[in-house]
């Protein structure tokens, strides 16, 4: 057993955590939030990647990277975009 391991406890953004300045750590964070909520959608509907890609208006390979949780290759509008399309209904708090 290794004792030299160091667990830090996340300061609730792991984006922040991982070095990211604290904007542009929430509007990553957000990001990340609709993409698991999409991929749990479309596995809900039991789509194919390419049914989604067809419903929703964009490639096989961008439903892929959005599966996948490629979080650097959809920008927050976007993914409200699919989102609306997929039928769920984003909303935007400040809190």
């Amino acid at each position: 057993m290794n004792n030299d391991i160091k667990i830090t406890e996340s300061r609730g953004n792991v984006f922040v955590d991982l070095g990211f300045e604290p904007a542009e750590a929430e509007i990553m964070k957000m990001r990340a939030e609709i993409m698991i909520r999409m991929a749990a959608r479309l596995k809900a509907q039991g789509w194919t990647q390419a049914e989604a890609a067809r419903r929703l208006g964009v490639s096989q390979p961008r439903i892929c990277r959005l599966i996948k949780g490629k979080v650097e290759d959809f920008s927050l509008d976007m993914l409200l975009t699919l989102a609306a399309r997929a039928g769920l209904r984003p909303e935007l708090r400040i809190v």
